[in-house]
Order: C-alpha cells, then sequence, then structure tokens
C-alpha cells in the first residue's frame, strides 16, 4: 500500500542521485550505516543528515535538511515514526522531489501530506532491499 513497485521503481531510478539520509552516523551498528553504503555502490550519492554532522561513508554531514546546501532529490528516514512527519515536511520544504520512510516507519497522516505536496513517497520499505532487485 505504502510502495507499490512503480513508485519505488520511479524514486530509485527516476528521481536523481542525491539522497539525503536523515539519522545517518558513523555508528557501524545502525541500519542506516549499511543502508547508505548499498546506496552508495549503485551510484547514489549520500549525504548524512544527523546533529552530530558527522562524514560518513566519505561524504560530509550537516546538521538539518535546511543546512545542506544543495538540491537534494530523495530524503530518506531513519528516525522514528513519531519525528518522520516532521522530517517529511521539512523534505518538502527543501524542494526534494521524494520521500522515503525506511521499515518500520510509519506516518499515514505525513504519507498522505507529502503526496498532497506533489513529493513522490514510499513508506515501510528499505532501498538497499528493493534496487538489487531492479
Amino acid at each position: 500500500m505504502y510502495g507499490d513497485p512503480a513508485t519505488i521503481r520511479k524514486i530509485l531510478t527516476e528521481l536523481g542521485d542525491t539522497w539525503a539520509v536523515v539519522g545517518l552516523s558513523n555508528n557501524r551498528n545502525r541500519a542506516a550505516y549499511g543502508v547508505a553504503r548499498v546506496l552508495q555502490r549503485y551510484g547514489k550519492r549520500v549525504v548524512p543528515v544527523h546533529p552530530k554532522a558527522e562524514t560518513v561513508h566519505g561524504e560530509p554531514g550537516y546538521a538539518s535538511l535546511e543546512a545542506i546546501p544543495f538540491k537534494v532529490d530523495v530524503v530518506d528516514v531513519f528516525v522514528n515514526s513519531e519525528l518522520a512527519g516532521a522530517v517529511a515536511d521539512q523534505a518538502a520544504a527543501v524542494g526534494a522531489e521524494a520521500v522515503w520512510f525506511q521499515l518500520g516507519v510509519i506516518d499515514e497522516a505525513a504519507f498522505d501530506r507529502t503526496r498532497e505536496a506533489g513529493l513522490t513517497m514510499v513508506m515501510d520499505r528499505c532501498p538497499a532491499i528493493e534496487i538489487p532487485a531492479l
């Protein structure tokens, strides 16, 4: 329901290769770290977004989406569901084309708002699982 194959394919192949990964830090035990590495292997530029603003996988980090000084195509969200809606709203505000909520990140109101704002959105899916299938 939140990630039909056509929408998943569109985000992964058509909407651009700059992905802001919200919640990405140098903690190798977090899912965001491994997913970001997979995205890079498939040619995506991964931009870490985390309060620590750490450099991860060779890419400088930013404390917020608003702090990124260039266009972001997709915002990949690794925060809990209670915080995810605000991140989706920020993604729309900075001009992203798509929002991707990771496995277990669910906010139906944010899903509706984001799509109504004209962004493409997938929720409760993982691009590291979906991209190899393409």
